[in-house]
């Protein structure tokens, strides 16, 4: 057994069962402020008010502003003294199960080792960004809590399969459906030895993969290392050392499509454009959306028709992230034919995760003045651990995961 508990159970802040479908909320990350001000409106128990609290300020108030933070505590503070949010006394594991459609996936809710995070056994393929890392340092730092689960993944363990399968046969904590109408479902898993054997299972198998979180999780890690250099007692198990996660076989996790939209053809007309990408791609016109149904072809949306594009050779390379079809797309077409040299920072691209569909890219094109569209065949998980695996990271919005994880059902106190 490795010396580094890469889980533990942990003492969760939740809502009394009567509020949770009130207190339910979308990521912080996947709303903006005015859309997280809209779906709190009349809602004064939704953890927006916490995850995302300038919409309690006036509008002039900018989002990383420090009253934004104290707004935050404040919040989290009311919710639990009213008795709206509640903490656990027993140090806990939670099944935490999505259900999206016919697709159910099942997993643990846990506090991660930042030890282990930084030693490379809880593995990244995402670069950070300072600026959102700060966002989520400042906010943990004044609930002296982390509200919002990175997601990971891990390789299925028959033991820890049988503990969740016997407690998924009961009564569950919460059952409330969310944005989308996706499902989250949760049970609590109090039994010493049950926790035991979670534990134990989890520090003997080395690896796991963040698939959603990066930020969260390297501030999670910041935090520890000031929270350490301040405590002259510091012994590695307080609380400030793990982080709130929910991690999920991956055999069971789902990656959409992350598709790409360009705001003009470099200076080629349509034509051109099309007869320069027969260089390293076989081009067929199609009736109805190109939909990939495989690596190594994509679908192309431009002036008012679609396109299956088919690598024509393979590329010689055993690089995990030149494999990658994002990673072709961008050294075959975007960068070479459109110019775009960085994907974070042009602003002639933007992109488009797969859960709003391929019309969408059509409506983007057709009515938002964009010149052409990609759809891409979704990420594999497999390619993403031969990334980490590698120690690189993958270019910029390559991966889509749903079902998202929900804020506010479960929360880590440090």
């Amino acid at each position: 057994m490795d010396t580094i508990p890469l889980f533990r159970p942990f003492k969760a802040v939740r809502p009394a069962p009567e509020f949770a479908a009130e207190v339910v909320a979308p990521p912080y990350d996947v709303l903006d402020t005015k859309e997280a001000r809209q779906k709190a409106s009349g809602k004064p128990y939704s953890f927006l008010h916490i995850s995302k609290a300038e919409i309690d300020l006036p509008e002039s108030v900018d989002p990383y502003d420090p009253a934004v933070y104290a707004k935050s505590a404040e919040n989290y503070r009311t919710l639990l003294n009213k008795g709206i949010l509640t903490q656990e006394n027993k140090s806990c594991y939670y099944v935490y199960r999505a259900v999206m459609g016919d697709h159910t996936q099942t997993g643990l809710a846990v506090a991660a080792s930042v030890e282990a995070y930084n030693a490379g056994r809880i593995r990244r393929h995402e670069f950070t960004r300072v600026e959102k890392e700060d966002d989520r340092v400042r906010q943990i730092d004044a609930l002296n809590a982390q509200t919002g689960p990175a997601l990971l993944a891990y390789n299925q363990i028959p033991a820890v399969d049988a503990v969740i399968k016997r407690t998924v046969s009961t009564a569950p904590l919460y059952d409330v459906t969310a944005d989308h109408g996706i499902r989250h479902i949760i049970w609590k898993i109090d039994d010493d030895a049950d926790i035991e054997t979670i534990t134990a299972a989890f520090a003997e198998q080395k690896i796991v993969y963040i698939a959603d979180g990066h930020h969260r999780s390297a501030a999670a890690s910041r935090i520890a290392k000031k929270r350490a250099e301040n405590n002259p007692n510091h012994t590695g198990t307080e609380d400030y050392n793990f982080f709130l996660a929910v991690s999920f076989p991956m055999e069971e996790m789902k990656i959409l499509d992350y598709n790409r939209i360009v705001k003009d053809l470099n200076g080629l007309t349509p034509a051109d454009f099309l007869k320069t990408l027969e260089k390293d791609f076989t081009v067929v016109p199609v009736s109805g959306i190109a939909k990939p149904e495989k690596k190594n072809t994509f679908g192309l949306y431009l002036a008012g028709k679609w396109y299956l594009l088919t690598l024509k050779n393979k590329p010689e390379t055993t690089d995990p992230v030149k494999l990658l079809d994002v990673s072709l797309l961008s050294d075959l077409v975007l960068t070479p034919i459109l110019g775009i040299q960085d994907l974070r920072k042009d602003k002639r691209i933007d992109f488009v995760g797969g859960m709003r569909g391929l019309k969408e890219l059509e409506d983007r094109v057709n009515k938002d003045g964009f010149a052409a569209a990609f759809a891409l065949y979704p990420t594999q998980m497999k390619e993403l651990t031969a990334v980490a695996d590698t120690g690189q990271v993958m270019p910029p919005k390559s991966t889509w995961f749903e079902p998202k994880l929900t804020d506010g059902l479960l929360s880590n106190p440090i």
